[in-house]
């Protein structure tokens, strides 16, 4: 099947209200023509799940720029000092939730998302502010926190090359979060730097395997 979609396509995936994951780190690994689309399609109220939010004028921090973003799940964003600010303000103004996480508890709780766990057990956090609200669970006389699953609506994913199936192959570490990521939307869309015939891959060089992607940015 072939998975090669237009932009006009992708657009048309996008609707208030949803909750958008995004692979990357930093400017690394980022779907930027994806998060255009976001910004194009006008949608609003979105839930944005992202490691950060990019660098200024790079990834996620744009959805905010443009106001269509109300919440945020993340590890950080103080590499970038305007959206530092911006999320800050919007964030003591009501027009932002925050929800900040330990960059290892993120990813595990995405994994989860992705593997139809419950959550999982982690100490990071315990004692702190992160723990507020949260289950406690005792494991052989040991506290964890319960950390739920994440899961989204659309997953955005950069890979590097992708074949008209959705096999995916990433390049150093630009990889990141992209694969787990890919395992957490119901809808999973790609945008790749080249685009391969079916069959171009072996096997063993599939590193996320085409049954998760639904679509993939046409060049």
């Amino acid at each position: 099947m072939n998975k090669v979609v237009s932009r006009e396509e992708i657009i048309n995936q996008f609707s208030d209200g949803q909750r958008i994951m995004i692979g990357g780190f930093a400017n690394y690994g980022v779907p930027i023509k994806l998060i255009d689309l976001i910004i194009e399609s006008g949608v609003k109220d979105l839930t944005i799940i992202s490691n950060d939010t990019g660098l200024a004028g790079i990834g996620a921090s744009k959805i905010f720029d443009s106001r269509q973003g109300t919440k945020l799940v993340c590890s950080y964003i103080g590499m970038n000092p305007e959206a530092l600010k911006l999320v800050g303000d919007m964030t003591k103004a009501g027009e932002l939730e925050l929800e900040l996480n330990p960059q290892g508890t993120l990813v595990e709780r995405i994994r989860c998302g992705g593997a139809g766990l419950g959550g999982a057990l982690v100490r990071t956090g315990m004692g702190t502010m992160i723990e507020a609200g949260k289950q406690k669970i005792e494991v052989n006389g040991v506290q964890y926190l319960l950390e739920t699953p994440l899961t989204a609506d659309i997953a955005l994913v950069k890979a590097w090359k992708a074949d008209t199936y959705g096999n995916l192959v990433y390049r150093g570490t630009s990889r990141n979060y992209n694969p787990i990521v890919a395992t957490a939307g119901k809808t999973v869309i790609v945008e790749a730097e080249e685009i391969v015939p079916a069959g171009t891959f072996e096997p063993d060089q599939v590193m996320t395997p085409g049954v998760f992607v639904n679509m993939v940015l046409a060049k």
